[in-house]
């Protein structure tokens, strides 16, 4: 499962470059600009990647941490 969000992490940093849409003049139903469109579709799509990278790529020893001592300041939060 890494490997394929790295992946997908890198095709998304590629796919950021929209440079192909620059000249278009088209519009989606009837009124928005296809590159708007495009960043829309973009921005969704690199929020459902977020969610995933936070699901199952965020280190485990951080949210350890965190429990072991609910009360302590944070200055005695080990990192």
């Amino acid at each position: 499962m890494r490997w394929l969000l790295v992946g997908l992490l890198i095709v998304a940093v590629l796919l950021h470059q929209d440079f192909w849409l620059w000249t278009d003049r088209t519009l989606v139903f009837g009124f928005l600009p296809i590159g708007l469109a495009y960043h829309i579709a973009y921005s969704l799509g690199a929020a459902a990647l977020m969610g995933l990278l936070v699901r199952y790529m965020w280190p485990a020893h951080l949210e350890e941490s965190e429990t072991a001592s609910p009360g302590a300041p944070a200055s005695e939060v080990r990192a």
